[in-house]
């Protein structure tokens, strides 16, 4: 389900009609899968048009500036609506390379620079009885614990965009095999997980993250999309999951530097069984959304990765 894609001269005809006002230098940006983007000024600011198919996105996003802070900086979104045969949205552009793109010798900056992010995001309070899932109506049976969003997750659900992902595993015994083995190692380790209420942003990587170009500092966390309040410790996961893909992530070393953190008493009990829980999540999940799309290479990979992580374990402490 490739997003809108139209035309640089539909896409200026548009903004000089939405502004009211003529709008320069209109160039296409990454893409993501959901929708395409677009970078362009207006007198003397620097805006960008995200076009896509899940409005909700955009709202969540518009949403998530309540987030905002130094190592957080959440783009504002200035103006949400439809237009292409699907939704929009406009926000303030922010500039620097993404996350994945970060190389290993980068690792001495980058590395403290995603540390403050993480801190930051545990500071965000919840409020007072939140649901895990904080945006929009809700299951209470499944999404108001941080447990029930993990195992949610693992159902295919017919209400879901991706409905279907499930079957086409099941057509694959070994697939289907390394699923279940995911699945059933998950309910296992899921006493280890607290009920805690950080705010997880839940796909760092996709081109969501921006640093500077020293490397030293965030500057944009886009998409929050899959945001919820939950565990710290699955961003950390999510970004030693996909480190194989990414040398300069991987040089990170995020498990160490989130067991060196300075937090509270109790707030690393477990940590290793978590981990461990959250990264199979996201193998299993992702084994879903690959057989989705439709791309085998990614399926394949994910695969690999899965019974690798299954095979080793909760993640070792490092050395000291």
């Amino acid at each position: 389900m490739p997003p809108p894609s139209p035309a640089l001269r539909d896409v200026e005809a548009f903004l000089c009609d939405l502004h009211g006002s003529s709008v320069s230098d209109v160039e296409p940006l990454a893409a993501g899968y959901w929708s395409s983007a677009f970078g362009y000024r207006l007198g003397d600011q620097e805006l960008v048009l995200r076009v896509g198919t899940v409005r909700e996105g955009f709202e969540m996003d518009r949403e998530a500036m309540a987030f905002c802070r130094d190592d957080i900086p959440v783009p504002t979104v200035l103006d949400v609506g439809d237009a292409f045969g699907a939704s929009y949205a406009i926000s303030v552009r922010h500039h620097g390379r993404f996350l994945e793109e970060v190389d290993p010798r980068d690792a001495g900056a980058a590395g403290p620079a995603i540390a403050r992010m993480f801190a930051a995001m545990r500071a965000v309070p919840a409020p007072a009885g939140s649901p895990a899932v904080w945006y929009g109506p809700h299951d209470p049976a499944a999404t108001s614990t941080w447990r029930g969003w993990l195992t949610e997750r693992l159902v295919d659900d017919p209400r879901e965009r991706t409905h279907g992902w499930r079957a086409l595993l099941a057509r694959d015994p070994d697939l289907n095999r390394l699923f279940r083995h995911c699945e059933q190692r998950i309910h296992d380790l899921l006493d280890a997980c607290p009920e805690r209420r950080d705010l997880v942003h839940g796909d760092l990587l996709n081109r969501n993250v921006l640093l500077s170009p020293d490397a030293s500092r965030v500057t944009a966390v886009f998409s929050w999309k899959l945001s919820v309040f939950g565990d710290f410790l699955y961003d950390v996961a999510w970004c030693t999951f996909w480190a194989p893909w990414h040398p300069g992530i991987a040089a990170l070393d995020l498990w160490a530097r989130a067991l060196r953190s300075p937090l509270d008493a109790g707030d690393l009990e477990d940590a290793a069984a978590r981990h461990h829980c959250y990264e199979l999540q996201i193998a299993a999940t992702h084994l879903g959304w690959s057989a989705w799309t439709g791309d085998d290479d990614a399926l394949q990979g994910v695969a690999s990765r899965a019974a690798a992580v299954l095979e080793r374990g909760p993640h070792p402490a490092p050395a000291q």
